[in-house]
C-alpha cells in the first residue's frame, strides 16, 4: 500500500472531524444537577410508582388467569 490516503479514508476523516465538532459544541449539564432533578423527581413520584407500591391484583393485565396444576 502506497502512502497516498485514499479518497474513501479522506471523506472518513472529514466526516468523523464534523461529528466530533458538532459533539464538541454541544452545552454539557453537570452530572451533579441531573441527579438532584432525578432524585427529587423519584421522591415526588414514589407514591405512584407501582414498583414502591405494588400493584392491586383486581388491576394487574399480567395476572394469571388460571392457577397452575401440575398432575
Amino acid at each position: 500500500m502506497s502512502g497516498k490516503c485514499s479518497s474513501n479514508s479522506v471523506i472518513q476523516a472529514q466526516k468523523l472531524v464534523e461529528l466530533l465538532q458538532v459533539e464538541a459544541s454541544m452545552e454539557r449539564i453537570k452530572i451533579s444537577l441531573t441527579a438532584t432533578d432525578l432524585v427529587r423527581y423519584c421522591q415526588e413520584h414514589r407514591r405512584h410508582d407501582p414498583l414502591l407500591t405494588g400493584i392491586a391484583a383486581s388491576s394487574n393485565p399480567f395476572k394469571d388467569k388460571k392457577s397452575c396444576v401440575l398432575l
